[in-house]
């Protein structure tokens, strides 16, 4: 400061310290009044003012100074880990590098030496080397993991190089070797022993054979293999994917009774890193394999896998089919006896095998047996096997052909000749090889008709002549002869039915007598059925009514006597048609007969009626005879004789109405011309409706 200092000043100091670590006196020195560390901190900022003590005014104007400390050596260089590790591969060669250490010295790196550090190997630095500067390790030999695995090294960082004295600190290093494949597998022994059953399946493992290999399994890759090639076929020797020792696999099924045991040399080799002849190899690389067959008792052995035989069907019982045969492949060579499991069609002869049939074999119901044949040793707890046969039943010509098609056939009054009536077709149950087909033609020549065979089994049936009449004759019958061309040849008569029908344009048949007119509309079918609802209403009516009437009669009636009653039913039937069917003026005459009572009767309300035995033997005259009969023998039913006469008689019946209830069929709203429509077969319901 420019001012002249005097007793009179007081000196103040301010920022980083002031006051703690510094301190200044009246003259205005500075003082420390704690060890100070360049490494925590090496400047401080402070701020000088000087005041006058009497006035307390400041003299001159705060001014700014710095204090920087000056580093010693006073700091050891440190490592940045306690514990390195590194690696390489083993027989790498020398100078190959490791890894890298490093240690830090906190000192000033611009004052000479104070920060500078250099590194050396203290100890198990014989296999390697470390940079004075950089710290990096890198090895001196080849080394082999084989026999030393880990390196322990301990490394020193110093400082003040080129002087005694300084400061050092140690880390330790620890280097382990990988492992290549360097070395080759080899037998643990010159000579190995296995036994294994014979009946050991094939792909299973038979022995093992032990190896040893130093280096570690991931680099074992031995390879086996049979000196001779004699047994290749018979065995395979694989590596273990684990253990790497070998496997002695069977290919094919051992046979203690034809051989007891191998001899077999087995070679295993390695493909390793070392080039050949850079190291010998030491140990087995071959040896030699005992393996000693064991004798298992095993069941018979069927001579084939299976049996294939075939006969004739409609052998006669006892027919020789085929013999099987199966033997006890141990030395023991016990009986065998036979046995078939199932099915009825063939036996056998449990000594010999001999197979005979036991039942009718028809090759239409089954051609084919499969058959179970079980062969168990004699004794106690033998052994059994099977064997699957198969018989095949083969054809002969035992059916006749049959034809496919037995409906009456239509045609139309006016078609034309040539026309096509119908293709029918024929198949026979035998077995229809090459070459078997089935022939047509008829029994004998038809003026109308004729039949063509078309070689494939069907024939035409062809109109010869056009025009027919259906009202002279409805149905023609064709005698229709087929045959095989088998041996015996076998042939089947037909009688077909050909119906004469009128057609339309569209040759939709109508057909008389039987076969009702195709394409009736569904209008025409309600009509129908609700005419059929409405007569079993009547008949239901009327017989109601008849039994409140039968129930008043039986009330005048003595118990002791026996009366005739006939009681009459008017029930419409199908018209004049049914007059064919009985003579109904016997009825008619019942009818109007004049009622009157039995001497011997009791005043009552009974109706007497004598019946005429009608001449024709007609349906009714039959049905009457049986209701009669029936009446005169039943020995458990009340005294009555109660005969029902059933007249199914129209309106234009000669008797007329039967009943003498006169029930009246209901009107109806719905209008039926159309029946008129339908031809002569409905004449009687379109008048009724």
């Amino acid at each position: 400061s420019s001012t002249k200092v005097n007793g009179s000043a007081r000196f103040v100091i301010e920022g980083e310290g002031a006051n703690t670590i510094f301190k200044v006196d009246d003259v205005g020195d500075i003082y420390a009044w704690k060890t100070l560390d360049r490494e925590e901190k090496s400047i401080y900022h402070l701020r000088a003012q000087i005041f006058d003590k009497i006035t307390n005014k400041q003299l001159e104007p705060t001014s700014e100074f710095e204090i920087k400390l000056n580093d010693v050596n006073d700091n050891a260089p440190r490592f940045t880990h306690s514990i390195y590790n590194g690696s390489v591969k083993e027989m790498s060669k020398p100078g190959t590098t490791v890894l890298q250490v490093i240690a830090v010295d906190p000192d000033d790196s611009s004052v000479s030496g104070h920060a500078r550090v250099t590194y050396s190997i203290i100890k198990g630095g014989e296999n390697f080397h470390i940079d004075l500067d950089t710290g990096i390790i890198t090895s001196s030999n080849i080394l082999d993991r084989e026999q030393q695995k880990t390196y322990e090294l301990v490394v020193k960082a110093k400082d003040m190089p080129g002087y005694e004295g300084g400061f050092s600190s140690t880390a330790s290093v620890i280097i382990t070797l990988e492992d290549i494949n360097d070395n080759a597998a080899t037998f643990t022994k010159k000579h190995y022993t296995i036994s294994v059953l014979e009946d050991k399946p094939i792909r299973s493992e038979a022995g093992m054979l032990q190896i040893e290999d130093k280096d570690e399994p991931q680099n074992t890759n031995p390879m086996f293999s049979f000196v001779k090639r004699d047994f290749r076929d018979l065995f395979d020797v694989v590596s273990d994917n684990i253990t790497k020792n070998a496997i002695i696999v069977l290919k094919q099924p051992l046979d203690y009774e034809k051989v007891k045991m191998y001899t077999m040399e087995v070679e295993v080799t390695e493909i390793t890193t070392v080039p050949p002849g850079k190291r010998e190899v030491q140990g087995n690389t071959r040896a030699m394999v005992f393996l000693n067959v064991l004798d298992v008792d095993e069941p018979p052995v069927f001579q084939r896998p299976s049996y294939f035989f075939s006969i004739f069907e409609n052998a006669s019982l006892g027919t020789h089919v085929g013999t099987v045969s199966a033997e006890d492949p141990d030395e023991a060579q016990k009986i065998v006896r036979y046995s078939i499991n199932g099915g009825n069609v063939v036996t056998i002869n449990k000594d010999s095998g001999s197979i005979k049939t036991s039942n009718n074999l028809d090759r239409e119901m089954n051609a084919w047996h499969n058959i179970t044949i079980t062969a168990v040793e004699d004794g106690p707890g033998g052994k059994e096997s099977t064997v699957s046969m198969f018989l095949k039943v083969l054809d002969i010509n035992d059916n006749s052909p049959i034809l496919d098609y037995e409906n009456d056939l239509f045609v139309c009054a006016n078609a034309r000749p040539g026309k096509v009536i119908k293709t029918i077709a024929a198949s026979d149950k035998d077995e229809m090889t090459t070459g078997q087909k089935i022939s047509f033609y008829l029994d004998h020549a038809h003026s109308n008709f004729s039949l063509v065979d078309n070689h494939d089994n069907t024939a035409n049936i062809t109109l010869k002549q056009g025009g027919f009449n259906p009202d002279e004759k409805k149905t023609y019958f064709l005698p229709v002869v087929i045959s095989d061309n088998g041996r015996p040849q076998l042939i089947s008569t037909y009688t077909l039915n050909i119906v004469v029908c009128g057609c339309d344009a569209n040759e939709i048949y109508s057909c008389t007598g039987d076969y009702a007119k195709t394409g009736v509309s569904g209008h025409a079918l309600a009509v129908i059925l609700l005419c059929i609802v409405v007569l079993v209403i009547t008949l239901l009516i009327a017989m109601r009514r008849n039994i409140k009437k039968d129930s008043l009669a039986t009330l005048g009636k003595s118990s002791g006597e026996i009366h005739e009653q006939l009681v009459s039913y008017d029930e419409e039937g199908g018209g004049e048609m049914d007059t064919n069917g009985y003579d109904v003026s016997v009825l008619n005459s019942a009818r109007h007969n004049s009622m009157r009572p039995r001497p011997e009767a009791q005043p009552g309300p009974c109706l007497y009626a004598t019946v005429q035995k009608p001449a024709a033997k007609g349906e009714m005259a039959v049905m009457i005879e049986v209701k009669k009969d029936e009446a005169d023998h039943d020995r458990d039913g009340i005294p009555y004789d109660t005969l029902h006469i059933y007249g199914y008689e129209g309106s234009e019946s000669l008797a007329g109405s039967l009943s003498s209830l006169e029930s009246a069929s209901s009107d109806s709203d719905l209008d039926y011309d159309f029946l008129n429509d339908w031809g002569p077969r409905f004449n009687t319901l379109a008048e009724l409706y």
